[in-house]
């Protein structure tokens, strides 16, 4: 994923929280804990906290933000002529996205049926034919709920704009008013660092404290975020203005996203970063190790390396297999950086890192440990 950024002011650059798009990681949070362990128990009490009447209309609209995170949350972005950053309350965020034109917002609701297209900047489907059939099939094969609600959005979008406010404001009286009352300050203060970071040692730097899955090429026009999806963005597009905001969030982890819409102002929504937790992994890196776990051999030479050190030579005997294959199977799992090694004498002894594996999954730990 890509931004282009050659020639674009520092001033232009902007560190901002916005409480919409903090209510969507909450929503989100709430219907997939599991993308959240950290957070079960904010979840769990939020959950049983809510009326059943606004539970169910959560459940009646979760595709927007379960498994897309729909850009009507980040109105700032798309709103013509608008300033293209966050506000400072959730109400000015609303009214932000009631100046989305209707074409806009029902592209940006119905992500979940257009997402082929999201890179393409096609027509609307309120306006355009084809891609109207094509996101009523699509959403029809999503379920009943997704097929309603698009019938609805493209026959009546007005009615369907004030149902969506409607929630969200519900949302905000019933537990977001609280929540972001906590985190909004953590929120600000890292805005403020990262602004500062801009400001005193440069872009490169600034963006490197966002995350590790985001770089600066060595001439300062391009950012490229290390993720498994193509895109591309241009944060200097006179049609749209030039901009590109960062927004922190504290539910995202461990989502990092981009929004890169054609005719929106480039947008990173970055999770904040806890000490406690280790930084994300590359995903080359990630492709090789699921690569390097794959084969059965090394499965089973887990199997022991994840209870004690071995050589190589009682690797050998034990899988009567020869020494040499050992150590092949062995490199690979060295180059994932799957494995320690330590020198004993003139014997080298071989280990798996429990820790690390445990990161990739725990029914493969829990496999090889059984």
């Amino acid at each position: 994923m890509t931004i282009d950024i050659a020639g674009l002011p520092p001033e232009r650059i902007v560190f901002a929280p916005s409480p919409l798009a903090e209510l969507c990681m909450a929503l989100h949070a709430l219907s997939e804990p599991a993308h959240h362990p950290g957070l079960h128990g904010w979840a769990t009490a939020t959950a049983a906290g809510l009326k059943p009447e606004l539970a169910d209309r959560l459940h009646e609209a979760d595709f927007l933000w379960r498994h897309t995170f729909s850009d009507i949350f980040m109105p700032f972005a798309g709103v013509r002529d608008g300033a293209g950053v966050p506000a400072a309350t959730l109400t000015e965020e609303l009214d932000a996205l009631d100046r989305l034109d209707d074409e806009r917002f029902v592209s940006a609701a119905l992500e979940f049926t257009c997402g082929s297209a999201y890179n393409t900047g096609s027509p609307s489907p309120l306006v355009d034919s084809p891609m109207r059939v094509r996101a009523l099939e699509v959403a029809a094969a999503r379920g009943p709920r997704q097929a309603d609600f698009t019938a609805r959005l493209l026959d009546d979008p007005a009615s369907v704009r004030a149902w969506v406010r409607r929630l969200l404001e519900d949302c905000d009286q019933a537990f977001f008013a609280d929540t972001w009352q906590r985190v909004g300050v953590q929120l600000a203060a890292d805005a403020r660092h990262k602004t500062e970071l801009l400001r005193r040692k440069g872009l490169a730097e600034a963006v490197r404290a966002v995350s590790s899955a985001l770089t600066v090429d060595d001439d300062g026009t391009r950012i490229t975020a290390d993720k498994l999806t193509h895109g591309h963005a241009n944060a200097v597009d006179p049609a749209v203005g030039a901009g590109l905001v960062f927004v922190p969030s504290t539910f995202g982890r461990p989502h990092l996203l981009v929004l890169h819409a054609p005719g929106w102002r480039p947008v990173v929504h970055y999770p904040i970063g806890t000490p406690a937790l280790p930084t994300p992994t590359s995903v080359a890196l990630l492709q090789l190790r699921m690569e390097a776990l794959a084969h059965p051999m090394r499965m089973r030479l887990c199997r022991s390396l994840a209870r004690a050190p071995y050589t190589t030579g009682e690797l050998a005997e034990t899988y009567g297999i020869t020494a040499p294959e050992v150590s092949r199977h062995l490199s690979a799992l060295k180059k994932a950086g799957l494995i320690t090694t330590r020198r004993r004498g003139r014997y080298v002894l071989h280990q798996l890192d429990l820790t690390l594996v445990a990161r990739l999954g725990s029914d493969f730990l829990e496999g090889i440990l059984r």
